[in-house]
């Protein structure tokens, strides 16, 4: 009797025990590693992996694609690429590479048309090696950002009508915390931000939160280190009066038309008044002819009956080449209706399956660039020259750069906006080469460096990719461009 009593005693004692504790150890376990430990980093890492793209060339380099949920209560969850780097990406730099818009792609423009390592062929059926990759020099992570861009997504349908500078901004720091999280060998590791266009607010803006976050959270900083972006929105009014005189400048428009945009028009209003978009309109519709805005001097993607749909001239520039049908001329190996080939490309359902993209089924079909974000964008700074002082007061390395044959932000406006810095000048204006030919002009300013790219269009990357090579690889190794 005694041993029966003792028995259950035991047994009664278990009992409590796996009441209080089992439930919590069973729940926070899988196959004996706790959640959120290395087994379960190792499955969401693996979950991401694309084993091959449809059509994609061999390649040496891992690649991995999917979503990270930034904010949970809207669902909203931003789409990510990463290609690592083709040599030892263990002892590699992270890129992460934004293009702007707003609601433009970095999967449609920067990983395919720029600085990524594949490109899309004509038929849209397959993919074939960039061998100016940026992916030579360090692992890129293209970002669709905000939600509604590309396969970024939100539950909540009225994130896309009320989005604007301040949420990307929040929303892409949460995916870079989260990210880096579920990708923990890149934790500590050199972080650079780039991209072009609207990304000259993405990128400083990000910059500024991931400064903040580090300050609060000095245990787990992110190891940012500098940033690069190129025909960059930068400043409101100076951005303006630059792209009004380079279109003078460069023949585009009348001695008249110019006279009566500078005198009409107020450049620091966020939006115009009439009289100033009906000359912007005039200029565009009866001074510019049929051009490609995003390089003034190559052949555009024309429609049908031989005319090309130019881009609205708002505030904000909208920096992305308007799709049109597929009648080109090739130039110096430029292709200006690339984008129709993304859209046709990452529209395909293997594609989409090979990337896991549209995993929500989204109800809307996948662009390049998103025109309800572009029309309901909420708010945008006025300047971000207020975030370079502090991004060089913090010691980052900050490089500009200016295709100098784009007519929508172009080189003059970002000279222009520049210029407000009043930066002493260490290496002044100068050729710089690539093989042996010059590459463009640059200066070197205290904290700053200023590059331009000869013969480029607003994408650098797509129209001289050597060259941009070139740039990134003294952006990296943090050394002035190459002046012989």
């Amino acid at each position: 009797m005694a041993k029966r009593v003792v028995l259950a005693q035991i047994l009664a004692v278990c009992l409590v025990c796996f009441l209080l504790f089992g439930p919590r150890v069973w729940a926070t376990t899988s196959h004996g590693v706790p959640k959120g430990g290395k087994e379960e980093k190792v499955e969401e890492e693996e979950a991401d992996r694309i084993r091959a793209l449809p059509g994609q060339p061999k390649v040496t380099f891992e690649q991995f694609s999917g979503y990270v949920t930034v904010n949970r209560v809207a669902g909203r969850a931003l789409f990510y690429w990463l290609t690592e780097a083709v040599h030892k990406p263990l002892s590699k730099p992270l890129v992460v590479w934004l293009n702007g818009g707003p609601g433009c792609s970095s999967v449609a423009y920067g990983a395919s048309e720029e600085i990524g390592p594949f490109r899309i062929n004509k038929t849209a059926s397959g993919l074939y090696l960039n061998k100016f990759s940026w992916n030579t020099m360090a692992n890129l992570l293209f970002l669709e950002a905000p939600a509604g861009v590309g396969f970024s997504y939100s539950n909540r349908s009225s994130d896309l009508f009320d989005t604007g500078d301040r949420r990307t901004a929040k929303d892409s720091l949460q995916f870079l915390i989260r990210w880096l999280d579920r990708f923990p060998r890149y934790k500590g590791r050199e972080v650079y931000l780039t991209g072009e266009s609207y990304a000259g607010h993405y990128v400083p803006q990000l910059a500024r939160e991931i400064m903040v976050y580090n300050k609060q959270y000095s245990k787990q900083p992110i190891n940012l280190r500098g940033i690069m972006v190129g025909n960059a929105v930068t400043d409101n009014y100076y951005d303006n009066v630059g792209t009004v005189t380079y279109w003078w400048s460069h023949a585009m428009i009348s001695d008249k038309t110019y006279k009566q945009l500078i005198n009409t028009c107020d450049f620091r209003r966020q939006k115009e008044t009439d009289e100033c978009e009906s000359l912007y309109s005039y200029a565009m519709d009866k001074e510019f002819g049929n051009i490609d805005q995003y390089n003034i001097y190559a052949p555009p993607c024309n429609n049908s009956d031989g005319t090309t749909r130019t881009t609205s001239q708002s505030t904000m520039r909208l920096p992305h080449r308007p799709h049109n049908s597929i009648k080109f001329r090739e130039l110096s190996g430029y292709d200006p209706c690339s984008e129709k080939y993304a859209e046709i490309y990452y529209n395909r359902p293997d594609v989409q399956k090979a990337l896991h993209a549209n995993v929500t089924r989204i109800p809307y079909k996948w662009t390049a660039c998103s025109e309800v974000l572009n029309r309901n964008w909420n708010d945008t700074e006025v300047s971000v020259l207020p975030i370079y002082k502090d991004m060089i007061a913090a010691g980052l390395r900050v490089w500009v750069f200016s295709g100098d044959v784009d007519s929508v932000v172009p080189v003059t406006a970002t000279r222009f906006s520049l210029a407000r810095l009043k930066l002493a000048t260490k290496l002044p204006w100068y050729p710089w080469y690539v093989k042996k030919q010059v590459g463009g002009w640059t200066e070197v300013y205290e904290g700053l460096t200023f590059a331009t790219v000869r013969g480029a269009g607003h994408e650098v990357p797509l129209f001289k990719p050597r060259a941009a090579l070139q740039l990134f690889r003294s952006f990296i190794q943090g050394k002035p461009l190459p002046n012989l």
